[in-house]
Parts: structure tokens; C-alpha cells; sequence
């Protein structure tokens, strides 16, 4: 699978659906790359910030969980939560067949962009 070009990465395994210039004071979606889909294996739930929550860059705001392992979600904006991917619920495995797609997470207001990698930055990092 590859990485979308125009999505940007965290160092933590997360994406959004935007330019970081473009970020503040806009909505995006958050989800995990298919390179931490993969290491996690087959995930089968995921906790998830709720609508009206604030998270911020670089901190936990949830799970997610696998057969092999729970792993800590990170947001990479600061922000308000303004929708939540009810599918995920019901069918958390589409993080691992649609992770850029309809696997995305959440849906945050931007005030605040963390640092994060383009495409290549991401693959070069992580030997994708």
C-alpha cells in the first residue's frame, strides 16, 4: 500500500488529510498510517476522543487495539474533536483495509498544527 502524497505524517504513525499551512483553523481527518495498521495486525477496536473533545499535538488521545497489542493513539493537531468515524466501531478492521480511506478516525478543528512529515519524509523514516 502506499502513502498518500498529499496527506501529511506524524513520527507517531498518524495522518491528516492536509496541507499543515492550510491546517490551522480548518477541519481535518486524523487516522493511522497503513504502516502502523500492519504492525499492530488485525485491529479489532479502537478508543476514540468524542465529539466536542480537545486534544492536543502530540499527545494520547486514544487506542487502538489489536490481536497482538493495544497501542497508543496520538493527535497530530491541536484542536476540537467535531466527528468521529461511527463505522470504526462497528468494523474496526477497516483500519487495516481502508487506513487513508474510510478507516480515518476522527475529524478535528484545527488551532494548532504539530510537527509533521510529508509522504517522503514519512517513508524514508520508516523504510516504507
Amino acid at each position: 500500500m502506499a502513502l498518500k502524497q498529499d496527506f501529511y505524517y506524524s513520527e507517531d504513525h498518524e495522518w491528516i488529510d492536509s496541507t499543515p499551512d492550510a491546517a490551522a483553523g480548518s477541519k481535518v481527518k486524523v487516522g493511522i498510517t497503513h504502516v502502523a495498521a500492519d504492525r499492530l495486525g488485525e485491529v479489532v477496536f479502537a478508543e476514540l476522543p468524542a465529539v466536542g473533545d480537545t486534544v492536543t499535538a502530540g499527545e494520547t488521545c486514544g487506542e487502538v487495539e489489536s490481536t497482538k497489542s493495544v497501542s497508543d493513539l496520538y493527535s497530530p493537531v491541536t484542536g476540537t474533536v467535531t466527528a468521529v468515524n461511527e463505522e470504526i466501531e462497528s468494523a474496526p478492521e477497516t483500519i487495516n483495509s481502508d487506513p487513508y480511506g474510510t478507516g480515518w478516525l476522527f475529524e478535528v478543528e484545527v488551532s494548532e498544527v504539530g510537527p509533521l512529515l510529508t509522504a517522503d519524509e514519512y517513508a524514508s523514516a520508516n523504510g516504507v
